[in-house]
């Protein structure tokens, strides 16, 4: 296979999963590390990807993207399955408490492993509060979880409320734990949204709950929406499918972040 050829594949495949590893392109081209390596660094010069520890990710795009749940329900789904498994570790069946669940793809995976928790206990529930109508509709198959839906305007992009009233109902709750998206975490910007209204009430999740968690794909390290929501620090845990480099790692470190890597 050409080199164009390989670097053609890599790009379709970044446009499907929006991130690839070296190893495995070496193995599926039947190439050598240092052969993905020239290729990975050729597509970056021309601004097609960004190369990260073991493989590289989609490049940047404009901060005000934002795209359906439908639409990001397909890219990195392994990856998202992955983190939503790890979070569940915080949910054991002697949970005795309440947790928070953002609107997302990957809180909406952990909505549906929530949706089978069975407790220790027979009779004791799981409360839930989310602003997500997916995740609210998903959680409530169990019986043993109590719904606690927040009210307010609803974003048709994303099936959840926001604004004043979402952020009123917030402030008078103090979940356990708060299970957070983002579309990008940054070393210097933190966790970001594309949305104002989405990101006050990420905010809010952060900062009212007990243990603030982040769940977020590694394709996303390193990229900065349009809005911050929450300085590293801010957070009590971020849950990921690989382990952060470079700045974002020093960053984490600093701001004494758990990592827990799927």
């Amino acid at each position: 296979m050409y080199a164009e050829e390989r670097q053609d594949r890599v790009v379709d495949l970044l446009e499907r999963t929006g991130r690839v590893a070296v190893m495995d392109l070496a193995r599926d081209f039947a190439v050598t590390t240092e052969t993905v390596r020239r290729d990975l660094a050729q597509l970056e010069s021309r601004g097609v990807l960004r190369r990260v520890h073991g493989g590289a990710v989609r490049a940047s795009r404009s901060t005000r993207v934002e795209e359906s749940l439908d639409a990001r329900s397909t890219r990195n789904t392994d990856a998202k399955a992955r983190i939503a498994d790890a979070a569940m570790a915080l949910l054991p069946a002697t949970f005795q408490g309440s947790v928070a669940v953002d609107a997302g793809t990957t809180t909406g995976l952990v909505a549906e492993r929530i949706a089978a928790w069975t407790p220790d206990v027979a009779g004791r529930t799981l409360v839930v509060v989310t602003h997500s109508m997916v995740v609210a509709q998903t959680v409530s198959r169990n019986p043993a979880v109590e719904v606690q839906l927040l009210g307010g305007r609803l974003r048709g992009i994303t099936s959840a409320a926001v604004g004043p009233a979402t952020l009123g109902q917030l402030s008078r709750l103090r979940p356990d734990i708060a299970f957070i998206g983002a579309n990008g975490i940054h070393a210097g910007f933190g966790l970001s949204t594309p949305d104002e209204e989405e990101a006050a009430v990420k905010t809010a999740l952060t900062r009212g709950s007990r243990r603030a968690v982040a769940l977020v794909d590694a394709s996303k390290a390193g990229e900065e929406a349009l809005v911050g929501f929450a300085a590293l620090d801010d957070l009590d845990t971020l849950v990921t499918d690989a382990p952060p480099d470079g700045p974002l790692a020093d960053a984490l470190a600093r701001a004494e972040v758990e990592v827990m890597v799927a």
